[in-house]
């Protein structure tokens, strides 16, 4: 199989090439590094189906002749991470409704499969747990900055299934939960990467709003595994799907406390209120677990890495990289 991955240098993404071309697929990157980074997939450069070009999806002529080359694209490429979103609301929301749009109007053009990467934002504050993709979404009001992230995935969703229903399109609409490991950065607001390396330097590990709020963790290998089947299986066109881990629902605050703990930290755990993390009547959402009764019916997905687990293969890599922590 040949693959193209827009976003392609960033955490999801690199992990994704990798697993592909060790099982013989060839894979294209495209990727603006505006939130990947070379070094993500500095690994595969030597290899003989790798292939990488840095240029965005806005690019017509690029994102077409990327497209000419392979039978499936997954669409990774967007604005993530609250804190990018709740900085640069303008960017998030083109960045991620343009850049959907072009990577459809192209692929339709060759009736390549495409599956599009969404988020469980995009349940919003639903109260509705476990979330179903079938459920119905509850937003904050467009005052909110916080919500605009969630509400142009909803768009790329919506536009996505319009292609399958009216042209055709193969698509396949994935939401990931959570997704945690190697490569993934706090840069942009990721709470694990960012508690692991408050820990290891003995800082103090800071916690937003009260803690209570909480979150499934999915590591990232469970997630590709995940993305590779769901590419295979005919019977996932046209569908909306949850990605994540539905077996350790945790408190932030507890999150902490095990981070600490599993890293020997002598850090202390600092309460940090919304508005001082992010802006003034940040909201958040307090419970993110998903349904995950259609995928495993579909693939037989099932999330095999646990928490502590995953804690402690972040852990190993930031101890890896001093450069990093």
């Amino acid at each position: 199989m040949k693959v193209l991955i827009t976003g392609g240098a960033g955490f999801v993404g690199s992990h994704l090439a990798e697993a592909l071309l060790a099982r013989g697929d060839t894979v294209y990157i495209l990727d603006n590094l505006s939130t990947g980074a070379m070094a993500n997939v500095a690994h595969l450069k030597t290899h003989d189906r790798f292939h990488y070009l840095i240029d965005t999806v806005m690019n017509e002529r690029v994102v077409a002749e990327g497209v000419d080359h392979v039978d499936v694209v997954y669409h990774l490429a967007a604005a993530v991470g609250v804190k990018l979103i709740v900085e640069s609301p303008v960017n998030t929301i083109e960045t991620n409704v343009h850049g959907t749009e072009m990577v459809l109007k192209v692929a339709a053009k060759k009736k390549k499969k495409v599956l599009i990467a969404s988020t469980s934002e995009v349940y919003g504050k639903s109260e509705d747990v476990p979330f179903r993709e079938d459920a119905d979404l509850v937003l904050g009001a467009t005052t909110k900055g916080r919500w605009s992230y969630a509400c142009s995935k909803a768009i790329d969703e919506f536009l996505a299934l319009a292609y399958w229903k009216e042209k055709q399109l193969p698509v396949v609409v994935f939401r990931l939960f959570n997704t945690v490991g190697p490569r993934q950065t706090g840069r942009y607001g990721m709470v694990i990467p960012n508690f692991v390396k408050q820990a290891l330097r003995n800082e103090p590990i800071t916690v937003y709003g009260d803690g209570k709020q909480s979150r499934c963790f999915t590591y990232i290998s469970d997630v590709v595994d995940a993305l590779v089947k769901l590419a295979e299986h005919p019977g996932a066109v046209g569908q909306v799907m949850n990605i994540g881990n539905d077996h350790e629902e945790i408190s932030i605050l507890d999150l902490a406390k095990r981070v600490k703990a599993r890293t020997g930290s002598r850090s202390v755990i600092e309460m940090v209120p919304y508005d001082k993390a992010y802006e003034e009547g940040f909201e958040d959402m307090p419970r993110r677990v998903p349904d995950l009764g259609k995928i495993r019916a579909l693939i037989g997905y099932e999330p095999r890495v646990h928490l502590d687990e995953t804690l402690d293969k972040v852990a190993e890599y930031f101890r890896s990289d001093q450069a990093r922590v």
